[in-house]
């Protein structure tokens, strides 16, 4: 018994959603795709579940963060899959694939053949279980990566306010996971090897401010240790966490952060592998023309940087599978996937955004005591990265250029008093509606532009391009003929 498909998706996250927009957009026929996962919902936006499913007050529920509300998008229910004719397999869980064959076989016996296949089975959190932790399996130890994980500590939580939580991780998901609990009344213990919380990013200095925040919130942090074992009480729940050292810390649950590995293993010796993940080029296609790979999974070049890179975050989720699907529809316009790294966090009244890359040297800006602050990082004399804490739509999208455009940098000092100021002026000079803007302001704000342009072109220690000077330059000549010719 089996079914064939033009088009299969493995995988029903983020990215299994995005594609399908982009099919749908791209005009796919009705009966042509089919998404199989083995979740019991439609894809959805899975940084709701720790950004706002587990809130005590306001928290979100499905079908409100179903794809592809994160951009603004259409909310694809299950309805809406049906509606557009697309076969959408829910608890189904595939056991093996055989790209020789074009076919994949569920646990029920099914085979699925297909033309072509898009790999996007994400990645699953590693389990205490897989160092050797005894006692691992207790139930009131919590994981946070899908529905039904939020769902269980939703519960735990409820149960436990006033209680005590110990939290093993001190990255993204243990940071917003401590924030939850706390916002939930539950005093929490946070718990992690390196010296400062999401060291992958952030620096000590950056680090000491969000520490410091949680801090005056209730958070204890124990930082430089990992757990030893688990103390169990008589219903074989954890009591306590045991320290390396032999700290105990009393605990009524536990939450585990400590990683993620990419879903790869149906794949392994069929497909080309390199950073833990499914090598891709830049049409996301793999080492089998059939087959392309998307988001966590894919091991893929990153442009800008000229290397390979694997990068677990919902915005490369959502942008690698829209790229897969229109390499698959029109490959004859598809360019190489041109991502720009982005990253971001909202925990309590605070709210992050990272661009680029944070490699070389890191350059504050602004004052960390007014929770508005941000950083540039600047590698061989060229700003690669910027990093922004309470900013404001336009000052993210300010960020966004500056990294993408990567300016040559004379003056480090310069560029940290400038700050985010140097972003704007810089966005400003090379967007597209900066004549607009200009056209509508008045003569002194004309001038205050004028001025900043010229700071920035001039004297501001940047080497900008001639492209951006000659932006500027023709967005004001266009200025004075139209103001020329709206006079007559």
């Amino acid at each position: 018994m089996g079914r064939s498909f033009r088009f299969v998706i493995l995988g029903g996250g983020v990215s299994a959603g995005y594609a399908a927009l982009e099919f749908v957009r791209l005009g796919i026929p009705a009966g042509d795709l089919c998404i199989i996962t083995d979740e019991a919902v439609a894809p959805y936006e899975r940084p709701a579940l720790s950004k706002g499913f587990l809130l005590p007050e306001g928290a979100v529920r499905l079908p409100a963060f179903h794809t592809c509300v994160g951009v603004g998008a259409e909310r694809l229910t299950a309805r809406w899959y049906k509606e557009h004719g697309i076969e959408l397999l829910l608890n189904t869980q595939v056991v093996s694939v055989d790209l020789k064959r074009q076919t994949l076989l569920t646990s029920a016996k099914e085979t699925i053949a297909y033309l072509t296949l898009i790999v996007a089975t994400g990645a699953r959190v590693l389990r205490l279980e897989e160092f050797g932790v005894t006692g691992a399996d207790a139930r009131n130890i919590f994981y946070l990566r899908n529905l039904h994980d939020a769902t269980k500590l939703v519960e735990a939580m409820q149960s436990c306010s006033g209680g005590k939580a110990v939290v093993i991780g001190g990255g993204y998901i243990g940071m917003e996971c401590a924030a939850a609990l706390v916002s939930n009344g539950v005093h929490v213990t946070m718990v992690f090897p390196e010296s400062h919380c999401i060291a992958r990013l952030f620096t000590p200095q950056i680090a000491t401010f969000y520490e410091d925040y949680y801090t005056r919130r209730g958070v204890v942090f124990v930082k430089g240790t990992v757990m030893s074992t688990f103390e169990s009480d008589i219903d074989g729940k954890v009591a306590a966490v045991v320290l390396k050292d032999g700290t105990r810390l009393p605990a009524d649950l536990v939450v585990v952060g400590v990683g993620i590995r990419p879903n790869t293993t149906l794949l392994e010796g069929q497909l080309t592998m390199e950073k833990g993940g499914i090598k891709v080029n830049g049409k996301m296609r793999t080492s089998n023309s059939t087959v392309y790979a998307v988001g966590d999974v894919a091991a893929f070049p990153l442009k800008m940087y000229g290397d390979v890179r694997r990068l677990e975050h919902v915005d490369h989720a959502r942008k690698s599978a829209a790229h897969a699907v229109e390499s698959i529809m029109h490959p004859e316009r598809a360019k190489d996937y041109d991502y720009l790294p982005y990253f971001y966090s909202r925990v309590f009244s605070l709210s992050w955004q990272f661009f680029g890359d944070n490699s070389g040297e890191c350059l504050l800006f602004g004052d960390l005591k007014s929770e508005k602050f941000g950083a540039y990082w600047v590698d061989r004399g060229r700003l690669v990265g910027a990093f922004l804490e309470g900013g404001s739509k336009s000052e993210y999208a300010a960020l966004a250029v500056v990294a993408r455009k990567r300016p040559m940098v004379e003056d480090v000092q310069l560029l940290a008093g400038q700050g985010i100021k140097f972003a704007l002026a810089l966005c400003e000079a090379t967007s597209s509606d900066s004549l607009v803007s200009t056209m509508a302001a008045t003569d002194d704000e004309r001038g205050a532009m004028a001025a900043v342009a010229s700071d920035l072109l001039q004297h501001s220690g940047f080497k900008v391009g001639a492209g951006i000077v000659v932006a500027v330059a023709v967005s004001w000549v266009a200025y004075w003929y139209g103001r020329k010719k709206w006079r007559k």
